[in-house]
C-alpha cells in the first residue's frame, strides 16, 4: 500500500517540529540569525527541507526573515510577550463564549474528572516543564470544547511562543493550587452556563501586567545565556 504522505513532507514537518521546539526553548537566541548551512549541518539535513520548514515557522511568527539577511528567532520583548498574552486570552475568551452554548454536560463533566486526576500531580510536582504541559492541557481541552479547531490551533501556537517565558517565570504566576481554583471555577461558571462569571474569571486567571512582563522576560534572558555560557 502506497504511503498518501510524501516522504519529503514527512520529513519536513519532522524537521518543523524539531525547529519549532528549538525556538520555543530559545535553544536558537532572541534575535539570532539562523545561518542555513550550519544549521543544515547541525541537523544533518539538506538546505531544500530546512528552507521550507524555515518558512513555516515566519509563518507561525516563531521566526522572522529579512531580505538579504536571512532568517532569525523572534525578538523576546515585555511587549511582544504582553501582545501575546492579550491573543491568548482573546482566543481563549472567545472559545470560552462559544463552549457555553455548545459544550455538553457530558463534555464537562469529563473535564472535571480529568482535572480531580491531574490535581494530585499539581499538588506534588516540582518539574516547572510538568506543570506547566498541565497546565497548557487544560486550557488546550477547555478551548476544545467550542468546537472550533481554528480557535484550538491558534491557542496552540500562542502557547509555543510564550512557553519559555512562562516556564522561567512559572513562580511568578498564581501558585498551583490557586490554578486548580481557578480551573475548578471556570469549570463550574460553564457547567452553569454563567457567561460573565465564566470570561471574568478567565481573564483575571490568564492576564499579564507589564511589570510582571517585563520581570519575565529579565528572568528569560537571564537564563538563556547563563545555561549557554
Amino acid at each position: 500500500m502506497t504511503d498518501p504522505t510524501p516522504r519529503s513532507e514527512s520529513n519536513v514537518d519532522r524537521l518543523t517540529d524539531q525547529l519549532r521546539r528549538m525556538a520555543a526553548e530559545f535553544e536558537i537566541k532572541p534575535d539570532e540569525r539562523i545561518k542555513e548551512g550550519e544549521m543544515a549541518k547541525r541537523l544533518s539535513v539538506s538546505r531544500t527541507p530546512l528552507r521550507e520548514a524555515l518558512n513555516r515557522l515566519v509563518s507561525e511568527g516563531f521566526l522572522t526573515f529579512t531580505g538579504g539577511q536571512g532568517f532569525f528567532c523572534r525578538s523576546l520583548t515585555p511587549d511582544r510577550i504582553l501582545d501575546l498574552y492579550e491573543a491568548r486570552a482573546a482566543v481563549e475568551c472567545e472559545a470560552m463564549r462559544l463552549a457555553l452554548s455548545r459544550a455538553s454536560d457530558a463534555d464537562i463533566r469529563d473535564l472535571k474528572d480529568e482535572l480531580d486526576r491531574t490535581e494530585p500531580l499539581y499538588e506534588t510536582a516540582t518539574d516547572r516543564i510538568a506543570l506547566l504541559e498541565m497546565d497548557e492541557a487544560f486550557h488546550m481541552a477547555l478551548t476544545r470544547l467550542s468546537r472550533n479547531a481554528e480557535l484550538a490551533n491558534m491557542l496552540a501556537n500562542i502557547n509555543g511562543r510564550i512557553r519559555y517565558v512562562r516556564m522561567i517565570g512559572l513562580n511568578m504566576e498564581r501558585g498551583e493550587a490557586s490554578r486548580m481554583s481557578a480551573h475548578r471555577a471556570l469549570l463550574d461558571a460553564l457547567a452553569e452556563r454563567d457567561e460573565r462569571r465564566a470570561l471574568a474569571t478567565l481573564r483575571a486567571h490568564i492576564s499579564l501586567r507589564k511589570e510582571d512582563a517585563t520581570r519575565a522576560v529579565r528572568e528569560a534572558f537571564s537564563h538563556i545565556y547563563v545555561q549557554a555560557g
